[in-house]
């Protein structure tokens, strides 16, 4: 991991000893000689691997010694073992096994005659196999037959060989994709794998988790092989020494063991070690789409008209407050059949007025685009921002328990359109309440190992959460529950108390909160803000733990904590180096003097507007050449999905992202980002708008 072992160790100290992440990467930067999340995360889950492998590197030990089998030498190589394929090959001769053709052969009494072919020196093998005759083998071939049976399974188990067949995999294995027969129609969108193969260290993660999605809804069969014929040879030379009978037999026997056990096993083994592979690949451009789209720039606490467009059931529009607090509802029907513009436009401008509406947002779903214009053409006493806000995961929300217990006594309708008028005051604050899987930046997250996209998600949420802070006294508890160190259950906690003893005037009074001890107390403290605390340093990320040094600074400059604060030339006056000691080092105190410059800042980038085409609302307006603005909602491996306003993403692909050679879509566009698309073709009938960003 090219880290320094008192890194490693002291960081693996810390996460024993129950710290987080984001506050070891915040408030430890001394220990861990300033790591970032990315690398105590991988410290914590090479860790884990580590810890894994031990575990059942002690449970093949245990089997090996209850079998009676176990010597120094294999003792020794077990506990050498640094992988889990070398450890398992090794393990695999002792394994138990179900019946096999091998151990039907050792019944018959064959193993002896399958040890005298192996040593190849017999000339004349058959007469020797004629002694083995019975009633169980009534002829010398089936004897043979046998005695190959058992030399195929000890050419399987040779640590050699499969070393030999696995690095031979890795540099030559070919994937091969062919379509189940008669299922041509029911299988068109996987018409690119219908007789598909390539280099598998080649494939992309995109494409080898396609092809494993058609297999798996029985449109494709898969088949992952190296040449036939190298990997014999190779095990040729290894086994077969003479030219003798015995030869010839061992020659049948390593061809009869890579076809029938060694081959199968190997093609099990690279499948699931790229599966693996995709899945990490499907997982990291999900978890850095959902960063991207967790730190959307937010309008702020405005009092927000949100909108939900439909056409026949009409347009749910609800008023909220700068708090996010539902103020009132109703339903409006300025599209067909009903055509009530006059109606809904009197009805939004008198809301408006009422609730002093200083921004409204729409969802991007069906009728998005009309009732963007129809609410363009009202006309507002007031100046209000309107803004287009992705809906994706709303109707999620909306029907769940979060959000019955949140509106008990309103439908989904109006839960969906309050979500979508809180995410534009707040992205961060609204989406923690939703599944990440359901708001729709993955790529192929379905089909990935699910513990460890959660896994992978929670961990992109709390840094999330716990990079922009919460305030204290207004947050939910779904947005406390990932704060370091708190939790569902503490998160519950502190709502609690808030309802009953009113807002938090101090960092120290979380320490009043059931159950919110000390331990919980140091992680979560520097993470939570409270505006107008009695002390000035409640409202910044500086640590309580750091409170006296700050005040020590002020006070050798003769003055207040607020006057290090409000003032710049104060802070210049300031020399880190006389304030390091044995608990604080240079790291933390930088950190402390950045913060001290922005107290409780918000470190998200402010919100732009942003205008789709008035020329385009469908598919159907689209022409190839047109240059239009859009918003990237998605980024894959393969490109990036761009709204253009007509209800279906385009893509433009990985090789139209710019005039250079893109290696990452990620180099090039992030979620949210405004850019100019130029349309390449329009397939209408399968909904596929490709796009390029070349030239423009």
């Amino acid at each position: 991991m090219n880290l320094a072992e008192k890194q490693v160790e002291n960081t693996l100290k810390l996460l024993d000893g129950g710290a987080t992440i984001p506050f070891i990467s915040r408030y430890r930067k001394e220990f861990t000689g300033s790591l970032d999340e990315v690398a105590i995360a991988a410290i914590k889950q090479h860790s884990s691997r580590l810890a894994d492998l031990d575990k059942r590197r002690e449970a093949v030990l245990k089997s090996i010694v209850e079998q009676d089998k176990l010597t120094p030498q294999l003792k020794n190589s077990i506990e050498a073992a640094d992988t889990l394929a070398e450890l398992e090959d090794i393990y695999l001769p002792f394994k138990p096994k179900k019946k096999t053709r091998a151990s039907a052969a050792r019944e018959k009494g064959l193993e002896p005659l399958a040890e005298i072919i192996m040593q190849q020196k017999e000339k004349e093998i058959e007469i020797i196999a004629s002694s083995y005759i019975n009633e169980q083998l009534p002829d010398v071939e089936d004897a043979l037959q046998g005695a190959r049976d058992i030399i195929a399974e000890w050419v399987n188990e040779e640590k050699e060989a499969r070393n030999i067949i696995r690095n031979l995999f890795g540099k030559e294995a070919v994937i091969h994709s062919r379509l189940v027969k008669n299922k041509e129609d029911d299988a068109v969108k996987y018409r690119d794998y219908f007789d598909f193969s390539e280099p598998l260290r080649r494939c992309p993660s995109h494409r080898y988790l396609a092809m494993l999605r058609g297999e798996d809804e029985g449109f494709l069969r898969l088949a992952i092989r190296p040449p036939e014929e190298k990997a014999t040879g190779l095990l040729d030379r290894l086994f077969v020494k003479s030219g003798s009978s015995s030869s010839r037999q061992v020659l049948m026997a390593v061809k009869e063991g890579y076809k029938r056990l060694l081959c199968p096993s190997m093609e099990t083994e690279f499948r699931a070690l790229y599966k693996e592979k995709a899945d990490l690949d499907a997982i990291r451009v999900f978890a850095a789409n959902l960063q991207q789209l967790l730190l959307t720039p937010p309008l702020g606490q405005k009092r927000i008209l949100a909108v939900d467009p439909g056409y026949r059931s009409g347009c749910k529009v609800v008023c909220i407050d700068a708090q996010g607090n539902l103020l009132h509802n109703e339903t409006i029907y300025p599209h067909s059949p009903q055509n009530d513009i006059k109606g809904a436009s009197r009805k939004v401008t008198s809301l408006a007025n009422q609730y002093k509406i200083e921004a409204i947002a729409i969802g991007n779903g069906t009728a998005s685009r009309e009732t963007e214009q129809f609410i363009k053409k009202v006309r507002f006493e007031m100046d209000v921002q309107v803004f287009i806000v992705n809906e994706s995961g709303a109707s999620v929300y909306s029907a769940s328990k979060t959000a019955r217990e949140e509106f008990p006594g309103y439908d989904v309708t109006v839960r969906g359109a309050v979500s979508i008028g809180r995410r534009l005051a707040d992205p961060l604050a609204e989406l923690v309440k939703i599944d990440p899987k359901s708001i729709g930046v993955g790529q192929y997250q379905h089909d990935v190992d699910q513990n460890k996209l959660k896994e992978s998600l929670d961990l992109v949420v709390e840094s999330c959460v716990n990079q922009v802070g919460v305030n204290l006294n207004t947050a939910s508890s779904h947005l406390l529950a990932y704060i370091s160190g708190l939790g569902p259950q503490l998160a519950r906690n502190i709502i609690s108390y808030r309802l009953e003893n009113g807002p938090f005037n101090s960092r120290n009074q979380l320490r009043k909160v059931a159950r919110l001890g000390d331990k919980a107390f140091e992680q979560c403290a520097g993470f939570l803000r409270i505006p107008g605390a009695g002390h000035p340093l409640d409202n910044t990320a500086v640590h309580p733990e750091s409170y006296s040094l700050v005040e020590r600074i002020a006070a050798d400059l003769g003055v207040a904590t607020d006057d290090l604060i409000a003032s710049d030339e104060l802070r210049k006056k300031i020399i880190p180096e006389n304030y390091v000691n044995e608990k604080t080092g240079l790291p933390t105190l930088m950190d402390i003097l950045e913060e001290l410059a922005k107290p409780g800042r918000d470190p998200r980038s402010k919100i732009k507007m942003f205008e789709f085409s008035s020329e385009v609302f469908s598919i159907n307006d689209l022409k190839a050449g047109m240059v239009l603005p859009g918003l990237v909602t998605n980024i894959t491996k393969f490109g990036a999905f761009i709204d253009i306003g007509v209800k279906q993403d385009g893509l433009v692909h990985i090789s139209q992202l710019a005039d250079r050679y893109v290696a990452d879509p990620g180099e090039v566009v992030s979620l949210n980002q405004q850019v100019r698309v130029r349309v390449l073709d329009v397939d209408i009938a399968r909904k596929r708008i490709q796009l390029s960003m070349k030239g423009i």
